[in-house]
């Protein structure tokens, strides 16, 4: 599904994302979702008129399984290094278990609809990563599109944005999500199983000077919606409230400049409270 010009998603029915990021006729994939999502990779490829054979790297955002999906596939048959930041490469590889602290709130429609969503993906059964290449904060990755790395740890200690400059692009992973597949709820809010949602609260403060067009998240659903344009805010699952609209590809996109600002989220709150 094509998002912006160089950006598609893979899978036009997602809750779970993975990107493609072309760049001077090359490919880097920004997380691999669930393991099904392979099979979609040459159709996506094709919209943006390049093959599997254009694909240079795997960058994952962080080691959850959920993100992990068809790397050691991609790394396996067709060569294509997987790199994570250097605090996630263990639970990537599956050596450590996952940080998160349970399902935190649930509600049972939503939560069977994302277990029954990965079951149908091969979630359920994703292959451990046998090899993982690592960065650092601050790196500037050389792969197609240059992202630059901005550590923001919480939802897992090595979690990472990616910062794309040359296309406007702000890839967050689950630094924060736009849909709760625990409960259903939509809007900026902490993702679900984060392990420390306080420390993920405090970390967004790293990306207030990011300037971006698009800001891409690790979970949202797909489809069009129309922006609530009544309010300027939108309330998050807790109550707080967040300047900020979903567009209709499913990434999160400013408002005003269009610039992603983060000082409006408080990094005083545990539950993700906002400054008026």
């Amino acid at each position: 599904m094509k998002i912006a010009l160089g950006i598609h998603r893979i899978g036009d029915r997602s809750i779970v994302n993975a990107y493609l990021l072309e760049d001077g006729g090359e490919v880097t994939i920004i997380d691999a979702g669930v393991p099904g999502y392979y099979r979609d990779i040459p159709r996506e490829l094709a919209a943006m008129g390049r093959t599997i054979a254009d694909v240079r790297a795997l960058i994952l955002t962080h080691g959850h399984t959920d993100h992990i999906g068809f790397a050691e596939r991609l790394r396996h048959d067709r060569q294509v290094p997987v790199s994570v930041h250097e605090a996630d490469a263990a639970l990537a590889r599956g050596e450590v278990p996952n940080p998160a602290k349970g399902y935190g709130r649930t509600k049972l429609g939503p939560f069977l609809g994302f277990l029954w969503f990965t079951l149908l993906r091969g979630g359920l059964r994703t292959p451990k990563l046998q090899e993982v290449a690592t960065f650092g904060d601050g790196a500037t990755l050389d792969v197609p599109g240059s992202p630059r790395v901005i550590l923001v740890p919480g939802h897992t200690p090595g979690s990472a944005a990616l910062h794309v400059p040359s296309w406007g692009a702000l890839f967050v992973g689950d630094a924060f999500a736009t849909y709760a597949v625990t409960t259903g709820a939509r809007g900026p809010q902490v993702a679900p199983f984060t392990a420390d949602a306080a420390e993920a609260v405090a970390s967004l403060a790293r990306l207030e000077e990011i300037s971006a067009d698009l800001v891409l998240p690790g979970m949202a659903r797909a489809g069009r919606r129309r922006p609530r344009r009544p309010a300027r805010r939108t309330c998050l699952s807790d109550g707080s409230r967040q300047p900020a609209r979903t567009d209709e590809s499913g990434g999160w996109e400013p408002p005003a400049r269009r610039s992603y600002r983060t000082q409006s989220w408080s990094s005083r709150s545990p539950h993700c409270g906002l400054r008026s």
